[in-house]
């Protein structure tokens, strides 16, 4: 097969291992080191992207993903609006809601709540909290009867279980005085929603319940949205805002919940440059071993000089070698990288079976099983990122051989 001369030299280099052991040694070591370094990347960010989806899912699977409130007075009709937002594109969902921020006692135990009246009966077309409950009904949650569904963590704070009864203690001020209104409920369900602040935090009411606490003499005070694409909130929010009278406050899941996703944006950044610490350390060692080529080869450089070979092809002849073992360290770095990130489920298992650990206990994490989701943009960065430090560790050695003068090299030949 025909090569250009450049490449076939740089082949012959890369083959040629008689007389260079360690400088074979090191070119292995900073191919595997490269490897190393792509499959590690491309692993945890796909852990993180599984994380991050977990996540999202969790957090959407109890909320709304959009909201649109009148926080002040209250929506006089809810139905007239929910018939206006639902002919808007991607709206699949309207339902009620109010929101009450309380603080929640059994006994000599306290802790601050977010209470949320719903209608049972139109809250599966938002949220899939039904199928969080692990005791109890939504349909228990009826008007007037007082009822109310606690987060697992925030019953186990208070100390009660479904049955007994806890105290709603809501501060408001009436004629410029502070004054609190008590209520006590009783206890109709749990619920385990697989974050932490929706299960130490939330209580579920009838919305009469709730509109009552408010001041709001049974008017809602929003509306909650859900959305055919969570991510078209934003497109959507202008005319959220025009589709309500008086002053409406508009929220969504992302401005919410802004923090974690945040927080795991940072983590994701963080890891990707610690981890490219690893192909840098690989590219060092493509340096070193490009070095020990060119200085082992001076008279070959001199000899090709001589036949007239252009210094800038004796430089390619170094850059293409260097090249070749970033190329081939990155392909075995994506094959064993998205070969673990498609089978994390199978791996992870193994190992903590294997070496009697667990990675994220039950105990202490919500998330038990690792979730991988590998994303196109994710590996292509990674391997052009791989492949540009490669070429850049070449330009130092290939710039040092272009410089072998052959005079000086031959002098003693």
């Amino acid at each position: 097969m025909f090569y250009p001369l450049e490449c076939f030299i740089a082949l012959r280099y890369l083959r040629a291992r008689r007389r260079r052991g360690f400088a074979s040694f090191i070119t292995l070591a900073s191919l595997f080191g490269m490897a190393l370094g792509v499959a590690a990347l491309i692993v945890v960010l796909s852990v993180m992207n599984g994380l991050e989806t977990e996540l999202r899912t969790r957090l959407l699977s109890m909320t709304a993903h959009a909201t649109l409130a009148n926080p002040q007075e209250g929506v006089t009709d809810w139905k007239v609006l929910k018939a206006q937002l639902m002919q808007l594109p991607g709206v699949t969902g309207v339902t009620p809601y109010v929101q009450v921020e309380a603080m929640l006692g059994s006994g000599s135990n306290l802790s601050p709540g977010i209470v949320r009246g719903i209608l049972p009966e139109e809250e599966a077309v938002v949220s899939q909290i039904g199928d969080a409950l692990t005791v109890g009904r939504l349909d228990d949650l009826q008007a007037g009867a007082q009822r109310i569904i606690l987060g697992r963590i925030l019953a186990l704070n208070l100390g009660v279980v479904v049955g007994n009864r806890v105290n709603l203690l809501v501060p408001k001020v009436l004629d410029g005085r502070p004054t609190a209104l008590l209520r006590s409920f009783l206890v109709s369900g749990i619920f385990v929603a697989g974050i932490q602040d929706h299960d130490a935090s939330l209580a579920l009411v009838h919305l009469t319940d709730a509109s009552e606490l408010k001041g709001f003499a049974g008017r809602a005070e929003g509306v909650a949205v859900r959305m055919e694409d969570p991510l078209d909130v934003h497109e959507l929010a202008g005319r959220f805002l025009e589709s309500i009278d008086g002053s409406p406050t508009y929220s969504d899941w992302t401005i919410e919940n802004r923090n974690y996703f945040q927080a795991i944006r940072i983590e994701k950044t963080m890891m990707a440059l610690l981890l490219l610490l690893i192909v840098a350390v690989a590219a060092f060692n493509i340096v070193a071993s490009l070095i020990m080529v060119v200085t082992d080869k001076k008279k070959d450089i001199a000899i090709l000089r001589t036949y007239g070979l252009d210094p800038r092809r004796v430089s390619r002849i170094f850059i293409i070698q260097g090249a070749l073992i970033g190329v081939a360290g990155t392909l075995l770095g994506l094959v064993l990288g998205l070969t673990l990130a498609f089978n994390v489920k199978t791996v992870f298992p193994w190992l903590e079976r294997t070496f009697n650990f667990e990675i994220m206990p039950g105990d202490v994490f919500y998330v038990t099983e690792l979730p991988s989701e590998v994303q196109l943009l994710d590996v292509t960065l990674i391997s052009v990122v791989a492949l540009v430090i490669a070429l850049l560790a070449t330009i130092y050695p290939s710039r040092r051989a272009a410089a072998v003068a052959p005079a000086d090299a031959l002098r003693y030949e």
